[in-house]
């Protein structure tokens, strides 16, 4: 599979929460994750097993939300992807209680494949926005 197809993969199958175990075939044994957090960079290095816990921990937060890739764009070995998240906010998220109403997450991030695996990427989440919709949610 090319960097492309892998990326694909790793959205429908993993990232989707459809499968979240089937990162062990598209991640590489250990990933760098740079996530930008208010205009801060913290890297962290993930597992497959430790990124499905961080899927289900999603769906625990968000139920079975949908996942729309909203642009993907390919030069060489890495892979551009602007997704929109949507769920119900069912679980404890920060201290924000469960609340049964929508949360919408957008966000992009860079993947860097080698040897057909996912091996680092840059990611950037509207945190605030989420904030905004959990606080907003809380309030109604």
């Amino acid at each position: 599979m090319n960097a492309e197809q892998i990326v694909r993969t790793f959205f429908e199958e993993v990232r989707s929460g459809r499968n979240p175990d089937y990162a062990s075939q598209v991640m590489a044994e250990q990933v760098l994750a740079h996530q930008v957090i208010s205009e801060e960079e913290v890297t962290v290095k993930r597992t497959p097993s430790d990124y499905a816990e961080h899927v289900r921990e999603m769906i625990e937060a968000y139920g079975a939300f949908t996942l729309e890739i909203q642009e993907m764009i390919t030069q060489g070995s890495k892979v551009y992807v602007r997704w929109k998240q949507t769920g119900t906010h069912t679980g404890q998220v920060d201290h924000y209680s469960p609340t049964g109403r929508p949360v919408v997450e957008i966000a992009s991030a860079v993947y860097r494949v080698e040897n057909e695996q996912i091996a680092e990427y840059w990611i950037q989440i509207d945190r605030l926005g989420i904030e905004r919709q959990l606080e907003r949610n809380l309030n109604r």
